[in-house]
């Protein structure tokens, strides 16, 4: 029961994930917004956390993070069409970067932890 809890938490960054790669070219106006850059970054940062305190395993901790991982770079390359969601500019390597050092970080404090009692 507990690992659905961090499956959830998985398809959770998957459709969040989703949502900001269609995000990612929001402007207001001519002004462009990089709230998906914002968004990555923080979910990135506590989606792991999340996972890890709901199923108290490790590996459900890096799900979110490898879920938003694999819809960015697949959103990332070209499709037959020739249609491109996350592009080579500066924000979308910004979104993919950052958001990647973001949960990089996250899974990486987390595996650094030492494990506790209810995880052996």
């Amino acid at each position: 029961m507990r690992m659905l809890g961090g499956g959830l938490v998985a398809v959770a960054a998957t459709l969040l994930a989703v949502l900001e790669c269609f995000f990612l070219l929001l402007r207001v106006g001519s002004i462009p917004v990089p709230l998906s850059i914002a968004v990555a970054v923080l979910a990135n940062a506590g989606l792991p956390v999340l996972a890890y305190r709901v199923s108290g395993s490790r590996v459900a901790a890096v799900l979110p993070v490898a879920a938003w991982l694999a819809v960015v770079v697949l959103a990332a390359v070209p499709r037959p069409e020739g249609d491109v969601i996350v592009t080579g500019t500066l924000r979308g390597v910004a979104f993919l970067v950052l958001g990647a050092v973001a949960g990089a970080y996250a899974v990486g404090r987390l595996l650094a932890r030492p494990p506790t009692a209810s995880s052996r």
